[in-house]
């Protein structure tokens, strides 16, 4: 029996990509495929710049081999962009725009996967479908590896970047102890996050006790105090042999400055940090005279599929599929959370909240969770990140590398005749 059409969805993925953004894109497609009131899917290429271009996938045209592989494949299959469209007021074309597209499109249903300023599109797209007469059921997929979105447990992509980097932090660790009485004693691993440290406190789950690494663990919420770091620093070598540091790109002085402020801006407006592990070496080597090697995680922590947490896998397929099924209840201007029921065993389920209660706002790291000298995360922060990390879900490999999929990609025919410039 033939499935009655009724309004098209379009789905786009936005901001800075993870492990398992796609496993969302795969529990959106599979879910809005076989919903009654949905008719074809589109995707955004490049995300929010393929609507305002018209540059349209048809995600139907892919098999759904390739649909189900995207489960085990990182990055973002169909392109995403930092591009932060501007308010309404400032720039009313960019969403009439949209709208222009849309109605072309018979696009009924907006599933935008992105972090709190891409909760802030959706919310604005479905005010302004409403006021011209064309509206759109908007609703937002959560990702973020810096897990800095409230109103959710977690949020999808951090769990892998955390089970990544307490891995390389303890593997880095037993390298760094093996050959620090002859080479080199300081160690400092610089991982993401601007203003929120959970992916810097995810490093300390690589070991327990004064002993393990990581030594010190340098948050953005902690003003940088330099000589208090270096006096540690010291007697981590002293005591140990070697000290391994994990550092938060955002990690600023008590005014306010970042150490690794690079002069510039990103697309968002954000201040573009230009690297402050080795900052934060050299302040070792002229203070001490150690020898040192640092390293930045960078798109690493955020690529490594081959070593997801199964929890952050299930859960972004989870908030995809929940997104779709909302929007087809008609529940309009909200984004699917996860909410935790209990910690050991770790269970969760899938609620919901408005955008506006997380457009443009940021959940840090709670000083509950920061140990009293400020350089470790306490036994709360410990018991909230352990269940996140846990359980495997290696992708298939060919020839001893993993085998992620490529999409087709296959273009929906223009309806419009005017073009767009972003």
């Amino acid at each position: 029996m033939k499935k009655t059409a009724s309004r098209n969805a379009f789905y786009a993925q936005s901001g800075g990509v993870s492990a398992v953004i796609n496993a969302s894109a795969c529990g959106v497609i599979e879910t809005a495929l076989r919903s009654r009131p949905i008719g074809k899917v589109y995707a955004g290429r490049h995300g929010i710049i393929g609507a305002l271009t018209e540059d349209l996938i048809d995600v139907g045209r892919e098999s759904a081999a390739t649909i189900r592989a995207l489960r085990h494949t990182p990055a973002g299959a169909f392109g995403s962009a930092r591009f932060k469209l501007k308010g309404i007021d400032q720039n009313r074309a960019e969403y009439e725009r949209l709208i222009e597209v849309f109605r072309a499109h018979n696009i009924g249903y907006f599933f935008y996967n992105g972090g709190n300023d891409s909760m802030d599109t959706a919310l604005k797209v479905s005010q302004i479908g409403a006021s011209l007469g064309f509206p759109v059921t908007c609703v937002g997929v959560p990702k973020t590896v810096d897990n800095d979105l409230p109103h959710t447990d977690c949020c999808p992509g951090f769990g892998s970047v955390a089970k990544y980097v307490a891995v390389s932090t303890r593997e880095a660790g037993l390298d760094v102890a093996s050959m620090a009485r002859t080479s080199t004693k300081v160690f400092v691993l610089e991982v993401m996050g601007r203003h929120a440290g959970w992916i810097a406190a995810a490093g300390g789950l690589a070991g327990r006790g004064p002993a393990a690494p990581p030594h010190l663990i340098l948050f953005p919420e902690v003003p940088f105090e330099q000589q208090k770091f270096l006096e540690r620093v010291r007697a981590c070598v002293d005591a140990y042999g070697y000290c391994v540091i994990v550092v938060s790109e955002g990690a600023a002085y008590a005014d306010g400055r970042f150490l690794a402020d690079a002069g510039t801006r990103d697309a968002f407006g954000h201040t573009q940090l230009g690297g402050v592990a080795p900052v934060v070496a050299n302040m070792v080597r002229e203070a001490h005279g150690y020898k040192y090697h640092w390293a930045v995680a960078d798109y690493l922590q955020r690529s490594a599929r081959h070593i997801a947490s199964r929890v952050d896998v299930e859960q972004a397929y989870a908030v995809g599929k929940a997104a779709v099924e909302l929007a087809v209840k008609g529940v309009n201007a909200v984004m699917p959370t996860i909410v935790r029921k209990r910690s050991k065993p770790y269970r969760w389920v899938i609620g919901h909240v408005p955008l506006a209660a997380v457009a443009n706002k940021e959940k840090k790291l709670p000083p509950e969770y920061i140990r009293e000298d400020s350089f470790g995360i306490t036994a709360a922060c410990r018991r909230y990140l352990e269940p996140l990390i846990a359980g495997e879900a290696y992708p298939p490999y060919r020839d001893g590398l993993p085998d992620y999929v490529h999409i087709r990609g296959v273009a929906v025919r223009r309806k419009l005749k005017t073009d767009f410039k972003v």
